[in-house]
């Protein structure tokens, strides 16, 4: 991956946060095997600098960076009070009209980095709305009450509506010969997904500012999300 320029993932900044769009493919925190990661990007930026939250490698969009000590603790309360509103939007599989579905299904982690549902395992709660609908597949609105391991992406398979590219969850692929009716691939070549990970971005979070003002960021789609976007709706 090339160096990324975090200036330019800057979405909003005041004296004690940035709020960014992060890239996909970048790690959140230090990863041995890549030369850069958020944290120390951010660190780079402002010394002092604290990820106050976590995105997986792949999911792009909003993520918080507290400027100071105080900022930290005053978001890592709000957190803990699940007083931060998080909005993700998914493309499923399969066509599904959700109006405020409350999935509330316990999750535990595993050794090897996967979650699951288990009555033994954290409360875990998301709200899930219908945004948009094409030939067979869906766009959602979800909104996490806690933050579980890939809380998201086990409670969108328990309704039978996998992400996009989530193939550790049950999620397909999704390609462009699965949109088009008349699609010639190129004598010779291998078709790629339209979008080659998990369809998923933070679309918005907002949060409580230590001026008491809230604190309300929404981040773009990336390149390859849009196009994929962009590719559903011209094939609906």
């Amino acid at each position: 991956m090339k160096k990324v320029d975090f200036e330019n993932l800057i979405l909003f900044q005041n004296e004690d946060y940035i709020v960014i769009n992060k890239p996909p493919y970048l790690s959140t925190l230090d990863d041995r095997h890549e030369r850069q990661n958020i944290l120390h990007l951010a660190k780079s930026h402002t010394p002092d600098a604290q990820v106050c939250h976590r995105l997986d490698k792949e999911t792009s969009g909003c993520l918080v960076i507290a400027k100071n000590p105080e900022a930290y603790r005053n978001i890592a309360i709000q957190f803990e009070n699940r007083k931060v509103e998080k909005v993700y939007h998914a493309v499923v599989d399969g066509i599904h009209e959700y109006e405020n579905q409350l999935v509330d299904r316990n999750l535990v982690a595993t050794n090897n980095g996967i979650a699951k549902i288990s009555i033994k395992g954290k409360p875990a709660t998301t709200y899930f709305n219908t945004l948009r609908t094409y030939y067979a597949h869906s766009l959602i609105e979800c909104k996490p009450v806690t933050g579980r391991l890939h809380q998201i992406r086990i409670h969108l398979s328990f309704l039978n509506s996998p992400i996009c590219g989530d193939e550790m969850y049950g999620g397909k692929n999704l390609y462009l010969s699965d949109l088009k009716r008349r699609f010639n691939l190129k004598k010779g070549t291998e078709e790629l997904p339209i979008m080659q990970r998990v369809s998923l971005h933070a679309y918005s979070i907002a949060f409580e500012g230590l001026d008491g003002n809230m604190i309300n960021v929404s981040a773009p789609y990336p390149k390859d999300y849009a196009v994929l976007i962009k590719q559903l709706e011209k094939n609906a």
